[in-house]
């Protein structure tokens, strides 16, 4: 099965996981749903507060799991398709450095993109320790593993920007 406009249309869980129509880009599809959660997040920054971000990414996170598994068994497995892992970990980024201003929002922006997309340590053991090998049925497993390895790199992202900051303060 291809991913396509009508792909994403027909279920709920494959226009969540394909991130509203993000992963369809034909190219950085990662990017695009990165650039796509950081104007989502300024979009609903002037309504939620930290305590609501928190609750709406943890409710995104456990969808995601569920959306990115169902979404992998259709399409084969490890789809760069699937970005919700990606929105949802520059969500857990944004939340953890706002308010900073727009150049430490690139800052992270970059950030979050080395280290989801090149996967150094400790992304690279997060992205194997839950994903099944291929040839192998799609399971839960797998979708939380996708999840957990953007948690990880968001995770990465916070300590590389507070340790960048507290040498180089930057609004």
């Amino acid at each position: 099965m291809r991913a396509s406009a009508g792909y994403l249309l027909r279920h709920p869980a494959r226009w969540l996981a394909l991130g509203f129509g993000c992963g369809l880009s034909p190219r950085a599809p990662a990017t695009v749903a990165t650039l796509w959660a950081w104007v989502a997040y300024l979009a609903l920054a002037p309504w939620l507060d930290a305590a609501d971000w928190a609750a709406l990414i943890v409710v995104a996170w456990w969808l995601g799991v569920w959306a990115c598994t169902r979404t992998a068994r259709e399409l084969g497995g490890d789809a760069p398709v699937i970005v919700w892992d990606t929105i949802v970990g520059f969500w857990m980024v944004l939340w953890l450095v706002m308010p900073a201003g727009l150049w430490a929002q690139l800052a992270v922006f970059v950030l979050y993109r080395l280290f989801a997309g090149a996967r150094p340590q400790p992304v690279a053991w997060a992205h194997a320790l839950f994903r099944g090998r291929p040839g192998q049925a799609v399971t839960t497993r797998d979708g939380f593993g996708r999840l957990f390895d953007d948690t990880v790199a968001a995770g990465c992202t916070v300590f590389a920007w507070a340790l960048v900051a507290s040498v180089y303060p930057v609004a």
